[in-house]
C-alpha cells in the first residue's frame, strides 16, 4: 500500500495540480473534439453532394458531361487562385507538414484553416461535379489542420509540441471519417509518423477518441458497411487469401506507381499541355470520368461506397467484370485533374470490384463476403503499402473480427507484391512536395 510520501511525488509527475498543464489538456481536447466535429459535418456534406450528383445524372444521363469538366476547370482554377495546397487527397500534405522544418518547427505551409476550407469546400465541390474521390484523405488534412490552428492557445513550456498536434489531427481524421477509432491509431503510428515518441502517446489516443466520441454522439454507432455474415473461416481459404493477394498487389502497385509518377513532370507533349493549360487539362480529365459514367451507368462517379455495399451484401448486379477497371481509371483521372479528393475509399471500391470478378474462380464457400472483403483490404493494402491499417480498417468497416486472420495475411501478401512495382505512395508523394514549400505546394497532389 502506498503511503502519503510515495503518493505525493507522484501526483507532482503526473502534473496533476498543474494549472498549466491541465491548460493544455483542455486545449488539446478542445481541438480533438472541434476536428471530430468539423469531419462529421464535412462527411455529410459529402454524402449529400454524391447524392445531389447521382439525382442530377439519374433525371439526365447526359449531364455529367458538361457539369464534370466545367465543375473540375472552375475547381482547378479556384484551387490554383486561393487555395494552392488543397489538391488531391491530403495524406502526403499532412506528412509533408509532419517533415516540414524539423519536428521543433511549429509553421508549416501545409495545414491551416484556410487549406482546411479549401479542403471541405473545393472536396464537396468535386463529388458534386461527379468525380471519382472520398472524403478520408481530405478529412486527414482538414483534421491535422484544425487541430494545429489551437497551438497558439498551448501553454509555454508545455510537453505537447505543435506537430503533436498535427499528427493527432490526421489520425483523428481517418478515425471520426471511417467511424473506426483503430485504424485511426494505427494510421497514426504506420503512416503519419512512422514513430511514436512517449509523451505523443496520450495526444493522438486523447484526440481519436474524443473525434470519434463527436461521431458516435452525432452518427450514431454504426459500422460503416454495416453487419455481413460472412461465414465460417478455415484453413480452406488460404488459397483465395493468395489470389486475391497477388491480384490485388499487383493492379495496386501498378495504381500506385501511376499516380506517383503523375505527381512529378510528365514528359512529352503531355506534360506540356497540363503545365501550360491546367484549366483545359482538368477539364479533360473530368470529361475522361465523365465518359467512363456514361458508359457504365454512372458506376465511375463518388466514393464507390453504394456500389461496395451492394458487392458485399451480393446484390450487385447492373454490371459485371467492367466495374473494376472503370473505377480504376475514373480515380485515376480524378487525381490527374488536380481536384481534392482522397483515394481511399475508391480504392476499397475498385477492391471489392476486383473481388466480385474473382468469385467465379472460387467454390461458393467462400464466394460473397469474405472473397469481396480479402480483395478491398489487400487492393488498399498495395496502394498505401500501409497493411496494418488496411486490415483494421477493413475489419471495423465490415464487422468481419472472425476473418481477422485472413484479412492480415491478404494485407500483409498485397503490400509486399505491390512494392515490386512502386514505393510508399504518400510518403513518396510527400517527400516530392517539400522542395515546393517556398512556391507551390501539393499543386496536383
Amino acid at each position: 500500500m502506498s503511503s502519503p510520501h510515495q503518493i505525493l511525488p507522484a501526483i507532482r509527475s503526473a502534473k496533476l495540480v498543474d494549472l498549466d498543464a491541465w491548460r493544455g489538456r483542455l486545449v488539446v481536447w478542445t481541438a480533438a473534439a472541434t476536428a471530430g466535429l468539423v469531419i462529421v459535418l464535412f462527411a455529410w456534406a459529402t454524402d449529400y453532394a454524391i447524392a445531389r450528383f447521382f439525382s442530377w445524372q439519374k433525371a439526365n444521363a447526359w449531364l455529367p458531361l458538361i457539369l464534370t469538366p466545367v465543375g473540375g476547370m472552375l475547381i482547378v482554377w479556384l484551387t490554383n487562385r486561393w487555395f494552392v495546397g488543397v489538391g488531391g487527397s491530403g495524406i502526403p500534405q499532412t506528412i509533408a507538414a509532419l517533415q516540414e522544418g524539423g519536428k521543433d518547427s511549429p509553421h508549416t505551409a501545409f495545414v491551416s484553416l484556410r487549406l482546411a476550407f479549401g479542403k471541405v469546400v473545393l472536396g464537396v465541390g468535386a463529388l458534386a461535379a461527379g468525380f471519382s474521390a472520398g472524403k478520408e484523405g481530405p478529412s486527414v488534412q482538414v483534421g491535422a489542420s484544425v487541430m494545429h490552428a489551437f497551438r497558439h492557445f498551448l501553454p509555454a513550456g508545455f510537453s505537447v509540441h505543435p506537430k503533436h498536434l498535427i499528427l493527432a489531427g490526421g489520425a483523428a481524421g481517418i478515425s471520426a471519417a471511417f467511424n473506426t477509432p483503430l485504424a485511426g491509431i494505427v494510421f497514426a503510428i504506420e503512416e503519419l509518423g512512422r514513430s511514436f515518441e512517449q509523451k505523443t502517446n496520450g495526444v493522438v489516443i486523447t484526440a481519436i477518441i474524443l473525434a470519434g466520441v463527436v461521431s458516435i454522439s452525432l452518427q450514431g454507432n454504426y459500422t460503416y458497411f454495416g453487419h455481413f455474415a460472412v461465414g465460417r473461416i478455415n484453413t480452406d481459404i488460404v488459397m483465395q487469401v493468395i489470389v486475391c493477394a497477388l491480384v490485388c498487389g499487383m493492379a495496386g502497385g501498378i495504381f500506385s506507381r501511376t499516380l506517383i509518377e503523375s505527381s512529378g513532370k510528365i514528359k512529352g507533349k503531355t506534360g506540356e499541355f497540363r503545365r501550360l493549360h491546367p484549366l483545359w487539362w482538368a477539364g479533360f480529365c473530368g470529361l475522361m470520368v465523365a465518359l467512363l459514367g456514361a458508359i457504365s451507368g454512372g458506376s465511375a462517379h463518388g466514393s464507390g461506397y453504394l456500389f461496395t455495399r451492394e458487392m458485399l451484401d451480393g446484390s450487385f448486379s447492373e454490371i459485371s467484370w467492367q466495374y473494376a477497371p472503370i473505377k480504376y481509371l475514373a480515380t485515376i483521372f480524378t487525381y490527374l485533374s488536380g481536384v481534392p479528393g482522397g483515394i481511399f475509399a475508391p480504392s476499397l471500391s475498385i477492391g471489392a470490384g476486383i473481388g466480385n470478378d474473382l468469385l467465379p474462380l472460387f467454390s461458393p464457400q467462400h464466394a460473397g463476403t469474405a472473397i469481396v472483403a480479402l480483395c478491398m483490404a489487400g487492393f488498399l493494402s498495395a496502394v498505401t503499402q500501409a497493411p496494418i491499417t488496411s486490415f483494421i480498417i477493413v475489419m471495423e468497416m465490415i464487422d468481419g473480427h472472425e476473418m481477422v486472420i485472413s484479412l492480415m495475411a491478404v494485407a500483409m501478401i498485397s503490400a509486399i507484391v505491390s512494392r515490386i512495382f512502386s514505393p510508399p505512395l504518400y510518403a513518396t508523394i510527400a517527400d516530392m512536395q517539400m522542395p515546393r514549400v517556398s512556391g507551390d505546394p501539393a499543386t496536383n497532389n
